[in-house]
């Protein structure tokens, strides 16, 4: 079995009404992110198949803020932390996601890479920035290339 079939057997795909639904938004804003690329998703027919992926993806991208438990006993139960970077193990589940798309053994241009990163991520320098330094890609001679030695979580 080959890379992207695996994924596609470990993947829940969304439709634009049950994403809105699990999201408790109205369906017609996910099916206006969806069209308009903000929200990485494949048409099928007529309808939208968004994989789980994407949404963790998108989530991300757009959201500075998550909810922690507080310890106090007279606080409420919750309270938001702004948080400028994602969680180390999400971060880490989306870089991967990003770095399958890329060919092993195959040199990259930061143009290459960049159009990559940008069909999940808005900041692609910062993504790309974040891919070397977590060792997932090497740059030299102006050029990019999955490493040979990172592997991907399961």
């Amino acid at each position: 079995m080959n890379y992207k079939a695996g994924i596609v057997k470990q993947t829940e795909f969304f439709t634009t009404a049950e994403l809105a639904k699990k999201l408790k938004m109205n369906v017609q804003v996910v099916t206006r992110k969806v069209q308009s690329g903000e929200i990485q998703a494949y048409k099928v027919g007529k309808d939208w198949r968004i994989p789980e992926q994407a949404v963790h993806a998108w989530l991300e991208s757009t959201s500075n803020q998550t909810v922690k438990p507080t310890k106090s006993k007279t606080a409420p139960k919750t309270k938001i932390v702004k948080e400028t970077t994602p969680p180390k193990e999400s971060r880490r589940y989306f870089l991967e996601y990003i770095l399958a798309q890329f060919e092993p053994n195959r040199d990259y241009r930061e143009r290459e890479v960049d159009r990559i990163i940008a069909r999940y991520h808005g900041q692609s320098g910062t993504i790309r920035k974040l891919l070397v330094a977590e060792k997932m890609i090497e740059f030299s001679n102006d050029t990019y290339r999955r490493r040979a030695g990172y592997s991907l979580s399961n």
